[in-house]
């Protein structure tokens, strides 16, 4: 489980992050994080992957908190942001290794799960070539075969659609629910509401670093669309 308590990050000089933020993960969910732009959530997803440090508050998976042993927290998850910015010195299968190494993955666990992921997102021809050759969407694809390859027990995702063709963000889709269903814990930042409306089971709304909703998105969605609930929390507050 991933618990968020009373989580603080205030930018220095600014009014603008996040206030006393608190929510709960559990596994097998597929959380929507959504709210505006500047409401604070690539704040929050990077205070709790542990890029940003924060006020105060407490960031606990699985009983190990963030700031407590973060090396152990961190061998938990994965992260994808916005914008993947990766070592583009390397090839892309250099990456992977690399990545592997660092999470302690089996030789064999490795080269299993690397041709599977590179096959399904149409990347092992172009593993052998430097990133710096890569389009933004293959990178983001790259990105996506280093989370999965060492199964996180905490993914989280940051608009990891942007860039994805179809055939991509349709294997995204099924993988995301797969790895949910065998008790990952998935946190999906996005603006595309009607896809987190399809694929998430819980949704959590932020305005000005705030929750303003929390729930679960069959009972939120039998009284509105998640569009219409976006719309009336962030413009009427």
């Amino acid at each position: 489980m991933l618990t968020i308590k009373n989580l603080r990050k205030i930018y220095k000089g600014s009014t603008k992050g996040i206030q006393d933020l608190s929510l709960t993960i559990e596994p097998g969910d597929i959380c929507a994080f959504i709210g505006s732009n500047g409401a604070g959530k690539t704040t929050t997803l990077k205070s709790i992957v542990g890029i940003h440090p924060y006020d105060k508050g407490e960031i606990i998976l699985n009983g190990v908190d963030l700031q407590k042993d973060s090396k152990k927290f961190k061998m938990m998850l994965g992260y994808s942001p916005d914008n993947p910015d990766i070592y583009e010195n390397l090839r892309g299968y250099e990456y992977l290794n690399f990545i592997g190494s660092m999470y302690n993955v089996d030789q064999s666990v490795f080269e299993t799960e690397v041709n599977y992921l590179a096959e399904q997102l149409d990347l092992k021809g172009s593993l052998s070539q430097l990133i710096s050759n890569y389009s933004h969407g293959m990178k983001q694809r790259l990105v996506l075969i280093s989370i999965f390859l060492h199964s996180p027990d905490l993914i989280v995702l940051d608009e990891p659609f942007v860039g994805l063709d179809p055939n991509a963000s349709y294997f995204l889709t099924n993988e995301l629910q797969k790895r949910a269903a065998k008790g990952a814990k998935i946190i999906y930042s996005t603006h595309v509401l009607e896809v987190a409306e399809k694929i998430c089971n819980r949704v959590v709304l932020i305005n000005q670093g705030e929750v303003k909703v929390n729930g679960l998105m069959k009972e939120l969605v039998a009284k509105e669309s998640l569009g219409e609930m976006f719309r009336r929390v962030t413009v009427h507050e």
